[in-house]
């Protein structure tokens, strides 16, 4: 069985082919800065085939997806000869509401349903979707679509996490909650971290650090999420690329009143121009922050972003009575040593101790951690397409 995998992020999509019967991997590929300059790197990984990396232009998801498309048939680059030698297509969906607690195959009330998520993920819901319709229109109605929603994993967070402190109604005839994102991420790394401690997942307490153009926490006890730092939307917690995360939310108010800014365009402020790019004025790519060594205000950024994470950490250090292990993941997660450093300086107050000629040899999965930490602490790159392959595979063959 193959399975392709579609995993549309704010300003990334990530591929991979999975021939499902192994396990294995046939191609992957990433397309990063879409909606900026744009870069596809296309990896066959059986045959002959050779890697397309090349700047491309990326417009929009819509583009990006046609032209992952092309190099998965095309003679040069393809590993397989047509569409039709595709069993079913899992697609990463970020806001699936209280509607959807576990994984799906797509219908068109399924889809109606996604669709009316948009305003809890407004970046990207529409993004999801146009993966779903652009591989429904090449590959045609009868290979089925899965669904794999980020917000699934955090279903096992108890009232006292996922509540808000708002007239009670709103939860009751709204369904107003703490959902959390980055489900799949968060599953498959806490998982994977007890695979390499040599422990039972159900005996260790791990947080979990998913950062990225968009960022996320997650607290893990014994397997299962017990809270995170997403909220009712992805637009909570963490400073993100583009996303403001936690602000006083008389901040909208006083900002509305005094430049005339209605609702929809302050939302935008918040969603698009705020974060990194927002504080930086420069960039809502961490490695351009990174590169712009005498800019105070990229510098500013970074500061507030590793601040946050590490502040982050420990409420969730206290939350779960302890922890055993911090895992890095993600593209800033998993790459960038400067920031793992920075955010590693506060964490030795809860005894995690970096190991500083690790981290900097690190360049993939690692224990960073010097021998004598109280606390590991792992850069374990996440996949979180392996996750939704195997959820469509579940699927499909019942």
């Amino acid at each position: 069985m193959n399975i392709l995998v579609i995993n549309a992020g704010s300003s990334s999509l990530k591929y991979q082919l999975f021939d499902m019967d192994t396990e294995t991997v046939l191609a992957k590929g990433l397309c990063e800065r879409i909606g900026l300059d744009g870069h596809l790197k296309h990896t066959p990984l059986v045959g002959d085939k050779v890697v397309y990396n090349e700047d491309i232009e990326l417009k929009d998801h819509s583009v990006a997806i046609a032209a992952v498309i092309d190099k998965l048939v095309s003679a040069e680059y393809g590993v397989v000869s047509s569409m039709s030698e595709i069993d079913a297509v899992g697609h990463r969906v970020v806001h699936g509401g209280e509607m959807f607690n576990e994984s799906t195959l797509i219908t068109a009330e399924v889809m109606k349903a996604i669709e009316d998520c948009i305003p809890l993920a407004p970046l990207h819901n529409p993004a999801n979707i146009t993966g779903i319709k652009a591989c429904q229109e090449v590959m045609g109605e009868d290979v089925p679509q899965i669904a794999v929603f980020d917000t699934a994993f955090h279903q096992t967070m108890p009232e006292k996490a996922y509540m808000y402190a708002i007239p009670y109604s709103y939860y009751k005839n709204d369904k107003i909650r703490r959902y959390g994102f980055h489900g799949t991420s968060h599953r498959y790394v806490a998982a994977k971290a007890a695979e390499l401690m040599g422990k039972p997942a159900e005996d260790i307490k791990i947080v979990t650090c998913h950062m990225g153009n968009g960022s996320s926490i997650c607290a893990v006890d014994g397997g299962k999420s017990v809270d995170t730092s997403m909220g009712f939307t992805p637009l909570a917690g963490l400073p993100m690329g583009t996303r403001c995360g936690d602000i006083d939310a008389g901040i909208m108010e006083y900002i509305m009143n005094k430049y005339d800014v209605n609702i929809k365009d302050m939302m935008n402020i918040l969603n698009k121009k705020s974060g990194m790019v927002g504080v930086s004025e420069l960039s809502s790519d961490f490695r351009d922050l990174g590169d712009a060594k005498d800019n105070d205000q990229a510098q500013l950024a970074l500061d507030m972003f590793c601040y946050s994470v590490a502040k982050t950490v420990g409420s969730y250090v206290v939350a779960m009575g302890g922890v055993d292990a911090i895992i890095f993941t993600a593209g800033v997660g998993e790459n960038s040593r400067s920031v793992r450093a920075a955010v590693c300086k506060y964490l030795k107050a809860i005894g995690a101790v970096m190991d500083e000629d690790k981290n900097n040899a690190c360049r993939g999965e690692a224990d960073i951690a010097t021998d004598d930490s109280a606390v590991r602490l792992w850069v374990i790159p996440t996949n979180e397409e392996l996750v939704i392959a195997r959820d469509a595979k579940v699927i499909v063959s019942k």
